[in-house]
């Protein structure tokens, strides 16, 4: 389902989708109420969104559709103008699957729907890096006294291609090993650092410089 307040933004963002034949757009939605409200009638499996929309902004419909006590939550692309724009930090703070910017070639526009439908979260390659260290920069990590997650090395490398931005796809070709074993990877450390998403251990790892990008877990 695609948000966004500007009908030829709709329209074109739909013709990219459906493209291949194998995306389709079942609804449209002019503001983040009426996002919130069409999806949970139509049940999407990803909504597009864009967050600066009159009568509804698309944080607020963000935050409702993601969240994990709702009966059915979907997950959500961000999609926006602006590389920096504050509401993108605040709707990946909310549970954003990604975001991608609306000039986006269109190739990464289908990749983003795929990962977020599957489960998996993607930001724009332009402004990954920027993006997650801005984020994390902006919201540190409150101190505690735990001691870190206990990751194995290979998920500590895992993370790192995480916090690189880096997809399955790309995790899998430098680390030489199967897509499927990254995914079981990401979900290990999702569980581990009890975050929500693959984004969220991407904003964690940038969040806690005690943690040893090089190899793993260290401790407080």
């Amino acid at each position: 389902m695609i948000a966004d307040d500007q009908p030829s933004v709709r329209r074109s963002l739909r013709t990219f989708l459906e493209v291949d034949g194998d995306i389709e757009v079942v609804g449209e939605a002019s503001n983040g109420h009426e996002a919130v409200e069409r999806a949970h009638s139509l049940r999407p499996d990803v909504v597009l969104m864009d967050v600066r929309m009159p009568g509804g902004d698309g944080l607020t419909a963000t935050a409702q559709l993601t969240d994990p006590t709702a009966e059915r939550p979907v997950p959500v692309v961000v999609i926006t103008t602006f590389d920096l724009d504050e509401y993108v930090f605040g709707a990946l703070e909310k549970g954003a699957a990604g975001f991608l910017l609306k000039d986006a070639d269109p190739a990464h526009l289908t990749l983003a729907v795929r990962a977020a439908a599957a489960g998996d979260g993607l930001v724009s390659p332009a402004v990954t890096g920027r993006v997650i260290r801005e984020f994390a920069r902006r919201r540190p990590a409150e101190e505690s006294s735990l001691p870190l997650p206990d990751l194995t090395a290979r998920e500590g490398d895992v993370l790192t291609a995480l916090a690189d931005g880096q997809s399955n796809a790309e995790i899998a070709e430098s680390l030489f090993v199967e897509v499927g074993t990254v995914k079981t990877h990401v979900s290990r450390i999702i569980a581990k650092l009890g975050v929500r998403d693959r984004v969220q251990a991407a904003i964690w790892a940038h969040q806690n410089p005690c943690w040893d990008r090089g190899g793993g877990a260290g401790t407080r």
